[in-house]
């Protein structure tokens, strides 16, 4: 089955609607992505499905059955860190991310077709990628996409702790890091290049504006699909 025969049959399993009436925030890392769908859940009363704690968790038994069924190998072992994470290019890296985003995608969807809210759903991760977005959209203003600037990226990784670990012991830390912030950069520059194909916006981050003003700006994107506050007329 193709990707796109993969995505077809997925619109077709939609039972109660979700995927076609959802919100979706994609993009790099460390873009606030999170936060800003947090902010939109409190002031509109929204769902908020996080890709990324579910890809970390859950999916994860996905993952190890679906390297039984193709014949991967013992899927416990972890890969070596060092192998990862120091010895592979920034490109190498990319690649093999934007490679298995699609599989990772369909999982995502299974959560979305089983989530059921009185409230709009706003999904939101860096594997929510536009090429696959789009075409269980109505509306390319159902998507935007967000990246962080590379300065702000690393102004993340010297003020934010979390935004510079990488969760593993590695031989080279330094290499590492500068390969993973290649990488991110890598991935996310994708994804503004495939929005911009399809008509979706893109808002880039660069830290002069805090995240209740970046979701103000996400706000304004999706209003044709948010409630409306009381105060507005």
């Amino acid at each position: 089955m193709t990707s796109h025969d993969s995505l077809a049959a997925g619109e077709v399993r939609d039972p109660f609607g979700t995927l076609h009436r959802a919100l979706w925030i994609g993009g790099g890392q460390w873009a606030g992505k999170s936060t800003v769908a947090r902010l939109l859940a409190v002031r509109f009363c929204v769902t908020v499905y996080h890709y990324d704690y579910h890809d970390a968790r859950g999916h994860n038994d996905r993952r190890i059955a679906r390297r039984l069924g193709l014949g991967l190998g013992e899927p416990a072992t972890e890969a070596d860190p060092d192998k990862v994470w120091v010895h592979s290019t920034p490109e190498q890296m990319a690649t093999e991310t934007l490679a298995g985003f699609p599989d990772r995608f369909e999982w995502a969807l299974d959560d979305l077709r089983a989530l059921v809210s009185g409230h709009p759903i706003i999904a939101e991760g860096w594997g929510l990628r536009p090429e696959l977005v789009a075409p269980i959209i109505d509306s390319p203003r159902r998507m935007v996409v967000m990246v962080p600037t590379p300065a702000f990226r690393r102004h993340q990784l010297r003020e934010l702790p979390r935004a510079a670990s990488l969760g593993h012991r590695v031989s080279d830390p330094v290499r590492a890091q500068a390969n993973r912030f290649a990488r991110d950069h890598l991935v996310a520059k994708d994804a503004v290049h495939t929005a911009h194909q399809l008509g979706i916006r893109v808002i880039e981050v660069d830290g002069s504006r805090d995240a209740a003003a970046v979701a103000e700006i996400v706000a304004d994107h999706f209003s044709p699909y948010l409630p409306r506050q009381d105060h507005e007329v």
